[in-house]
């Protein structure tokens, strides 16, 4: 049975955004378009937005946030960016162009309360049937897990950080 599947990467440990770079890679390595949308880092530089570019015509990279949310200085103005990202979100989605749609750190916009959680089960839900969709982020909300074909929890067990390690590129970003 193919299946577009509903995939949730949350938890408090590291590798979740790097969990549906994985996946996009594997699609475009086998020939198929990937849109990926990042909805909260901001404008610094970091390697995934430098490795899809070899990918040209494969992955669609849309980096919609404006940096971390719980550092905002205008909740209002990140707010509206919020909703501006999910209506682009919604559009990819329902057009049905892509074999994968990755939503990046979208939980963080439910967890905010920046998007209500009802129209989103909806549009998951009524995505085209073969349309793969995976979303990323702490604090996935029970709804979202449940309507999940796949939910992988990612469990922090050590972190280079605790050592005073800083982050580093090519492994945080």
């Amino acid at each position: 049975m193919k299946k577009g599947l509903l995939m949730v990467f949350t938890g408090n440990g590291k590798g979740k955004t790097t969990s549906a770079l994985g996946l996009a890679m594997r699609c475009a390595g086998h020939g198929l378009k990937v849109c990926f949308i990042q909805f909260i880092k901001g404008s610094w530089k970091y390697g995934e937005l430098e490795a899809v570019k070899r990918f040209s015509g494969l992955i669609d990279f849309h980096v919609m946030g404006k940096g971390f949310t719980w550092k905002s200085e205008d909740m209002e103005k990140d707010r509206a960016a919020a909703r501006k990202a999910w209506e682009f979100a919604r559009r990819v989605i329902a057009d049905g162009s892509h074999h994968l749609v990755v939503l990046d750190e979208f939980t963080y916009l439910l967890d905010y309360g920046m998007i209500e959680i009802e129209p989103v089960l909806e549009t998951l839900a009524g995505r085209p049937q073969a349309l793969h969709v995976a979303v990323t982020g702490r604090n996935a909300p029970a709804g979202l897990l449940e309507a999940a074909d796949l939910v992988t929890v990612m469990k922090a067990v050590k972190h280079p950080l605790q050592a005073g390690i800083k982050a580093q590129k090519g492994i945080e970003f």
